[in-house]
């Protein structure tokens, strides 16, 4: 899945700049299905797009695009509070559905576990201001919205060290031995002959008193 980071200059009514600290990610679906990650970014920076309205990542079928810092508000929630404390990610209706809401559970999930967070963060665009959004998942009483935490939590799960690991799992990282990312996925010989290499380098360091 592409990653791509393409801020969108600084203006009133999109980007302004002001820091945040998020406490929150929002979850919005854009209510087009013509359009792509692509397309939703390049329309904020449209010189005909004069809404005061913006969001910080897109992501589609293909790619995931970030068009506003992370710790830059965005005006996404259609209320102050939910400006001020939340992640806006916008999920695009176009191309195929089941690959771009498994792309966006990865995404949430990600964003979760970098932040040391857990599902309860996350936000729909109706909890702020009661639009009718994230569309994509109100059918039969939002059971979308929750079907999706679900499958949010099951990605998260796969990030987190089991407990009986945790304790060498979070040695590792401290050291720099592994990288602290998919604790329960198989290693390549690549990843193993780094990490054994790794520890030789940090044995050698402590014999040479360089630590």
């Amino acid at each position: 899945m592409n990653y791509k980071i393409q801020h969108i200059p600084f203006s009133e009514g999109k980007r302004p700049g002001i820091k945040i600290n998020p406490k929150y990610i929002t979850i919005h679906s854009t209510a087009n299905e013509k359009s792509s990650a692509q397309n939703e970014r390049d329309w904020l920076v449209n010189p005909s797009n004069n809404r005061i309205a913006s969001w910080h990542i897109a992501v589609d079928e293909k790619e995931i695009i970030e068009a506003i810092p992370l710790d830059e508000i965005a005006y996404h929630a259609g209320d102050k509070r939910g400006n001020n404390l939340s992640i806006g990610i916008e999920i695009c209706e176009s191309g195929n559905r089941e690959k771009t809401l498994k792309n966006a559970a990865i995404l949430v999930s990600d964003i979760l576990y970098r932040k040391g967070w857990d599902i309860d963060r996350m936000r729909r665009h109706f909890d702020w201001s009661g639009k009718n959004c994230p569309r994509i998942f109100n059918y039969n009483n939002w059971e979308g919205w929750t079907k999706f935490k679900k499958d949010v939590s099951l990605e998260l799960s796969k990030m987190n060290a089991s407990t009986w690991a945790k304790t060498p799992w979070d040695w590792g990282v401290k050291e720099g031995i592994i990288d602290g990312k998919r604790p329960k996925d198989f290693a390549t010989r690549e990843e193993v002959i780094t990490i054994i290499y790794r520890f030789k380098n940090k044995i050698e360091n402590i014999k040479n008193n360089k630590l």
